[in-house]
């Protein structure tokens, strides 16, 4: 099974609906985070619109 091509834009978008919060953005990629008790996601994604 192949997962859907989605863009950067709509990633970004689900990750802060499951509670990820955007830290910071270095070139095209964006850095979020999601604080869950003691310990801290970390997710980089590329900020590609397609």
């Amino acid at each position: 099974m192949k997962l859907p091509i989605i863009s950067g834009i709509e990633v970004i978008r689900r990750l802060k609906r499951a509670g990820f919060i955007a830290v910071r953005q270095k070139g095209s990629h964006v850095r979020l985070e999601k604080f869950d008790g003691e310990k801290t996601l970390k997710i980089t994604v590329p900020f590609i619109r397609r």
